[in-house]
């Protein structure tokens, strides 16, 4: 009877410091992956800064935009961030550090309806590279150890395309770019001889697709998709999850998911903003979604 109520006891304290804890969040905290330069990052996401403290209820919304991907990952699992959008390969490590410590609540929808983008292989159209079987050999640019189309995938899958080929003995070196947008201008300055990056695979190539790192350089003017050529596009990866902390109190997950389900209207150019490029809206999803990639990453940690 005494174990009872002292476990009962613990639980009641735990819950009323959960509770009040709760009651205290006044700033409410954004990670930014990283992938484009910071400027950008920070004036695609004023909008939040704007209109989030009056949705939520909070006085204050700070963005934390990090260097590289796992600067985000680190934040969330350290529960110093309360939302991020991620890539699934992004959310498939924090994952598999702490199963616990966010939830994927959302994700986007292309204008197609799907819910899934490409990795997608680029290099210099006046290179002489016009395929993937002319990459034999040559220097490959991955964008970011942690991203999804970036890294994750191509090395999972093109092997598949190669013939069974592993990335290691095919190309005759690799290396990261440091960010999506950073690759493909490395790719331009030829540090690499072509570089995995993503779109949408939605639209034309020769526009920069409907979404994705292509179609947000060539909205900042910084890349002419007519230097580019296509040499693989990987099969369709899952669109990256928006997350929130778990431990974030449950009616404030709630203003914040009815707040981003209604963004597409509310705001289109905020929604626009955020996400880079042209979506529907969103669509929820769970873990189960991700299991794949979960999966896929795990394995490609113990290979």
């Amino acid at each position: 009877m005494f174990r009872k109520a002292l476990l009962g006891a613990v639980s009641l304290v735990a819950m009323s410091v959960g509770a009040a804890q709760a009651e205290d969040l006044k700033e409410f905290r954004i990670g930014i992956l990283g992938g484009e330069n910071e400027a950008d990052r920070l004036r695609n996401f004023q909008c939040m800064i704007d209109k989030l403290p009056g949705a939520l209820g909070v006085e204050k919304v700070s963005l934390f935009p990090a260097a590289d991907y796992d600067g985000v990952v680190q934040g969330l699992l350290g529960g110093t961030l309360d939302y991020a959008e991620l890539g699934a390969s992004a959310y498939a490590k924090v994952y598999l550090e702490d199963a616990k410590a966010v939830e994927p609540i959302l994700t986007t929808v292309q204008t197609d309806g799907s819910t899934g983008y490409y990795s997608i292989m680029v290099a210099r159209k006046d290179s002489g590279i016009a395929k993937l079987e002319d990459m034999k050999g040559k220097k490959l640019g991955f964008a970011d150890p942690d991203s999804t189309s970036g890294y994750l995938v191509p090395a999972v899958t093109l092997p598949v395309a190669l013939g069974g080929t592993p990335v290691k003995d095919y190309f005759g070196e690799t290396g990261f770019g440091g960010g999506h947008e950073n690759l493909v201008l490395e790719v331009l300055k030829g540090t690499f001889d072509a570089g995995t990056t993503w779109g949408s695979g939605v639209g034309e190539f020769k526009d920069g697709y409907t979404s994705g790192n292509l179609a947000k350089m060539v909205s900042k003017g910084i890349l002419d998709m007519d230097d580019l050529v296509e040499l693989w596009k990987s099969p369709l990866i899952p669109n990256g999850p928006i997350v929130v902390r778990t431990s974030l109190d449950a009616d404030m997950k709630t203003k914040f998911k009815e707040f981003m389900v209604d963004l597409p209207k509310s705001d289109p150019a905020c929604f626009s903003a955020i996400q880079g490029g042209d979506y529907t809206g969103y669509t929820e999803v769970t873990e189960e979604f991700y299991r794949p990639i979960i999966d896929a990453r795990k394995a490609q940690i113990g290979s």
